[in-house]
């Protein structure tokens, strides 16, 4: 791994809620910044106004990012996340889909609620910061 999370016994048990507390990144590792992803399609268009499909297409789309630098979600180690109407549901939304990303080990994430993003109809937006060994 290209880092090293740590979540201090002190602390709450954060990974259930779809976030570690800690990153550590390792001198002379590249760091990849990603522009906030959305649901989007290849033209740009958001792909569907339920909030769960644009989550999984908003992930696809983070992954294909990485993917641009040779990198994947393992190398993730920072998640911010943007709610359009940020309410429980909507979080579990998020944190399921980062469970199912990043199993027992996430990345350190701040889940921020917003008015609103760049386009009307764009529900949920994804900034990460990954880390190239």
């Amino acid at each position: 791994m290209s880092h090293t999370i740590v979540n201090p016994a002190e602390l709450h048990d954060s990974t259930a809620f779809g976030y570690s507390h800690t990153a550590a990144v390792p001198a002379g590792s590249e760091l990849v910044f990603v522009a906030g992803q959305y649901g989007s399609g290849p033209q740009g268009e958001v792909v569907s106004p339920d909030f769960g499909e644009q989550v999984d297409r908003t992930f696809r789309n983070l992954a294909a990012a990485l993917g641009a630098h040779g990198l994947d979600l393992r190398h993730v180690v920072q998640l911010r996340t943007y709610v359009v109407g940020l309410d429980v549901e909507r979080l579990g939304a998020v944190g399921a889909a980062v469970r199912g990303a990043w199993g027992s080990l996430p990345p350190t994430h701040t889940v921020i609620g917003v008015a609103g993003l760049a386009l009307p109809d764009i529900q949920v937006e994804i900034e990460a910061v990954a880390v190239r060994p």
